[in-house]
């Protein structure tokens, strides 16, 4: 009954579930993947796999993407889309995202100075104490400067305490840390939220960019929140780039930074130092030099 109860939760008000077996089925394959992702956060099943972050204007590599991977040693790599839920339902998010901003602060810290490396913070890791900590650690063990670590946010982030958030933001943000609202355009943040707190960057969803190229209504925009950022003195980056079209596009309607499949899939860390030593070719051919 319970777990019939949890499912017609799950799919929304005024609904109803009856049992079934399969979830029961369902809930000994959720009680076993937190067991492994337990496992892992002991054991150091998890990796990062990093993607290229490009400037528009200046046609060059700026930094990248930290994002997370598993391994599971029965079920091989698994997406994120498959346990990050989980791990944020059970607060196994926070010692995970925590390993996150270490390694990526390590890996970064043995880069070029001029790059930088951005790691996702989940609402549920913003919200518990000991963020702001947790930074200043990483990057005293790394050595990496404050500057060179951006941190993405949600809109979801100001769900909960928005005054607690915004000091939170703007004390990460007097140490150096760089800020950057992810996804933006999705949800409900109003434009007073971008008043209260000066982001660093905004980060426009691909869903933005998947039209462009075919959609006037798509650069359009594309355009206006490329204009709204320049007002507020805010940089922006498009995710998602596939084509070369999205990628002309973008750059007419003014956006900054790109990143996406068109320049380059995820890499291991291995594979980010072996671009670097080949001068970035994969930039070179995109743009055109």
């Amino acid at each position: 009954a319970d777990l019939a109860l949890y499912r017609a939760k799950y799919e929304g008000k005024a609904g109803y579930h009856f049992f079934e077996t399969s979830l029961d089925e369902a809930a000994r394959r959720r009680r076993q993947l937190e067991i492994d992702l337990r496992e892992a956060i002991v054991n150091g099943g998890f990796e990062l796999n990093f993607q290229p972050l490009y400037c528009v204007a200046e046609r060059r590599l700026t930094g990248f993407e930290a994002l997370l991977r598993w391994n599971h040693p029965d079920r091989g790599q698994t997406k994120p889309e498959e346990f990050i839920a989980l791990a944020e339902e059970t607060g196994l998010i926070v010692p995970i995202g925590e390993w996150v901003i270490r390694e990526a602060c390590h890996h970064a810290s043995i880069w070029p100075d001029v790059l930088t490396v951005a790691v996702n913070v989940s609402p549920k890791q913003f919200a518990a104490s000991g963020l702001s900590s947790a930074i200043l650690q990483a990057l005293s063990a790394s050595g990496l400067a404050p500057h060179r670590l951006e941190l993405e946010i949600t809109e979801r982030t100001f769900s909960a305490d928005i005054d607690a958030t915004l000091a939170t933001l703007h004390r990460l943000r007097s140490i150096g840390v760089r800020i950057a609202l992810d996804d933006f355009g999705t949800g409900y943040l109003s434009l007073s939220r971008l008043k209260c707190f000066p982001f660093d960057k905004l980060k426009i969803d691909r869903i933005f960019v998947e039209d462009l190229g075919n959609s006037v209504t798509g650069q359009a925009i594309i355009r206006a929140i490329t204009t709204l950022a320049d007002a507020l003195g805010m940089e922006t980056l498009a995710e998602g780039v596939e084509d070369i079209r999205q990628l002309e596009a973008l750059a007419r309607e003014g956006c900054g930074h790109v990143q996406g499949y068109l320049f380059s899939k995820p890499l291991s860390a291995e594979e980010v130092l072996s671009l670097l030593d080949a001068g970035e070719p994969s930039a070179s051919r995109m743009f055109g030099k």
